[in-house]
């Protein structure tokens, strides 16, 4: 068994967040809570890159339609007139490539963060995926209002300031993709000895 400190996860700050100047802020954050960074670096990601990084499968993409139906629903909208489609799949792969250009249309600040359960501590920090739905405290919840209906009507990505993966196989497949081993460090710090021995 993995030692729990040892847990990694991803953080992409994603170019709304480095354009708006939250990157110190967020990283701050989710320094406080215990967790280390053990591998940081900005870049500007290829479209391919980012392309790589989001799941292909089918169902995923399909799903991503039909949540974004339902919002068009929700709010009155007709897709075939607003996008010329109501076809699930094909809202999805809409929703897919606009995600694409949002993500490699800037810089990103990439991270590892390990520590104590890493994964779930960082996603409960980060709030939902939607900006509209994250809990104020959360950082999505603070500092993002977007929603995908108004994402969708403009024909772009959810802004939502920063991506964490979502599991232990998220973030080792994550991990691998945007970062070299020699570019993952291992130290203590100062406030390991406190925190959990």
């Amino acid at each position: 068994m993995e030692n729990p400190l040892e847990e990694k996860t991803v953080v992409l700050i994603k170019p709304d967040g480095v354009r708006r100047g939250l990157s110190g802020e967020i990283i701050s954050r989710l320094e406080k809570t215990g967790l280390k960074i053990v591998a940081l670096k900005m870049l500007q990601p290829t479209r391919e890159r980012v392309k790589k990084h989001y799941p292909s499968k089918k169902e995923w993409i399909e799903g991503l339609g039909k949540k974004s139906l339902s919002d068009y629903k929700k709010n009155g909208l007709d897709p075939i007139k607003m996008i010329g489609t109501d076809e699930p799949l094909k809202i999805g792969e809409m929703c897919m490539e606009w995600l694409f250009d949002y993500v490699a249309s800037g810089p990103v600040i990439a991270i590892i963060f390990q520590g104590n359960d890493a994964v779930n501590q960082v996603r409960k920090l980060v709030g939902n995926t939607i900006p509209a739905f994250a809990e104020a405290g959360t950082i999505r919840g603070d500092y993002s209002k977007d929603s995908p209906i108004l994402a969708n009507l403009q024909k772009r990505g959810v802004k939502n300031v920063i991506h964490a993966s979502g599991s232990k196989e998220e973030a080792d497949f994550e991990i691998k993709h945007w970062f070299e081993p020699k570019e993952i460090v291992s130290y203590r710090r100062a406030d390991e000895e406190v925190m959990f021995a």
